[in-house]
């Protein structure tokens, strides 16, 4: 890594299911890995029910947008960025079909003032039981 490459993590969003920091700031770039709408220091869902076997018996994608928004600024805060410094943003949902109006509809309310490039693709599968995932790419002050 050069000074101006460096991985962080903050406790203040939710662990990583792998061995990644939540972001990696790489000159006046800051890249964040997947970030679900999990709380932070638990294994808790916001708006998802698991059956005995631990599947998905009931979800509500409202919730899990404005948790993983909200997980997003906490990341972007932990790393000297704000909401307006996002620049690309690639979204994942597991059913577009039904999904797709009501996060739209969230998504334009989170970014009515700063509006990055977007991606939303659908993908059969997250690596823990979400129906939303964003990857994120902002820019960052070079102090950092």
């Amino acid at each position: 890594m050069t000074p101006s490459d460096h991985a962080i993590s903050t406790e203040q969003a939710p662990k990583p299911v792998g061995l990644y920091p939540h972001a990696r700031k790489v000159g006046n770039l800051l890249f964040l890995s997947g970030v679900g709408p999990r709380k932070a220091g638990s294994t808790e869902i916001p708006g998802v029910e698991l059956d005995a076997q631990g599947n998905i018996s009931r979800y509500d994608i409202a919730a899990q947008c404005h948790s993983v928004f909200q997980n997003v600024r906490t990341i972007l805060e932990a790393s000297n960025a704000t909401w307006m410094d996002l620049i690309d943003v690639t979204v994942f949902l597991t059913n577009m079909d039904d999904d797709f109006a009501i996060y739209n509809k969230i998504y334009a309310e989170y970014f009515s003032e700063n509006q990055p490039c977007r991606t939303t693709v659908e993908i059969n599968k997250l690596p823990t039981p979400i129906a939303i995932e964003l990857k994120c790419i902002a820019t960052i002050n070079e102090d950092f």
